[in-house]
């Protein structure tokens, strides 16, 4: 028994009848659209934009700050060296920080969401939840500490001659040290990264949910930057010790790798035993932590309004 191809009449009708609904009503034709962001990965977006805006901004501060750590001077010398070297020199060593705390905000906010969001739902306490989930989360930054370790080198003025770029940094450390020498410094900054991460996050709702709320755009945005300012303000001194040993311990190429108790000790001896020289350049680290922070908080509260709309 032969068969026949359906004509275009044929077709039509069976078009019509797949598209009548009961009562003789159209299906309405639904527009393909793209599937939005999953939302476990906008947490991620928005901290790693906010980490990218503050570096922009905030660099050449910073510079000047490691230069007081480094060399425990003043202010105003640090700013003479740095004026000396040239504009040339002042963005030198950007690239890594850049990327390294584009990608650390990123893991700091999304890793933190994704940790806390199961802890929540297992009926943990909120407390304990948040602090469990900002330790996870500054330990997986960690990770990130080679960008650190060659941003270090880059700034110092001893290897200016020495290495042309991060690649060139990147490419002899490896050759000549190996791998562990970009981990130079790990436990100062895992001893700084997990607590001063769940004290962030806790203080940071504790405030949020405390302060009135406001219905402009622009107020909205400098109460959350005020709130990121002041607590990343507050942070950052209350860990700047560890900071300071972390570069002191950066600041070598080679060697062994000495102990935070040796590297404490070896810095209270050359700024003769005093608490007060330990802390060069705190005043600058706290104007820095202002600005950084307050940057961040806000940065971070726009993208997120932006990318969960």
């Amino acid at each position: 028994m032969s068969t026949t191809a359906p004509g275009r009449g044929d077709l039509e009708i069976k078009f019509m009848d797949a598209a009548i609904l009961d009562e003789g009503e159209m299906v309405p034709q639904v527009p393909v659209t793209r599937a939005p962001l999953p939302d476990r990965f906008k947490e991620f977006l928005c901290g790693g934009g906010a980490a990218f805006c503050n570096i922009l901004i905030s660099y050449p501060l910073n510079k000047l700050i490691f230069r007081q750590m480094m060399h425990g001077v003043e202010a105003t010398f640090a700013l003479n060296q740095l004026q000396k070297e040239g504009l040339a020199y002042l963005y030198r060593g950007m690239l890594p920080p850049l990327m390294q705390r584009s990608v650390s905000m990123s893991l700091m906010f999304g890793v933190y969401d994704e940790c806390l969001q199961p802890l929540l739902h297992h009926k943990v306490n909120p407390i304990v939840a948040k602090s469990v989930a900002g330790v996870v989360a500054g330990c997986c930054e960690a990770t990130l500490m080679p960008f650190e370790r060659i941003q270090t080198l880059l700034i110092h003025p001893k290897y200016h001659n020495k290495f042309k770029n991060t690649a060139d940094a990147s490419l002899y450390i490896y050759r000549h040290y190996g791998i562990k020498e970009f981990y130079r410094g790990l436990v100062p900054i895992m001893l700084r990264n997990g607590p001063s991460n769940a004290m962030f996050f806790l203080i940071r709702d504790e405030v949020r949910d405390r302060l009135p709320k406001q219905e402009g755009v622009f107020w909205q945005s400098f109460q959350h930057f005020l709130a990121g300012a002041t607590i990343g303000a507050f942070l950052s001194t209350l860990f700047y010790p560890l900071n300071v040993i972390k570069i002191a311990m950066q600041c070598e190429l080679g060697g062994p790798h000495r102990t935070m108790v040796y590297e404490f000790k070896y810095i209270m001896r050359k700024r003769d035993f005093r608490i007060a020289n330990f802390y060069h350049g705190a005043w600058l680290n706290i104007s820095r932590a202002f600005l950084s922070w307050g940057i961040i908080n806000a940065s971070y509260e726009v993208l997120k309004k932006i990318v969960y709309a």
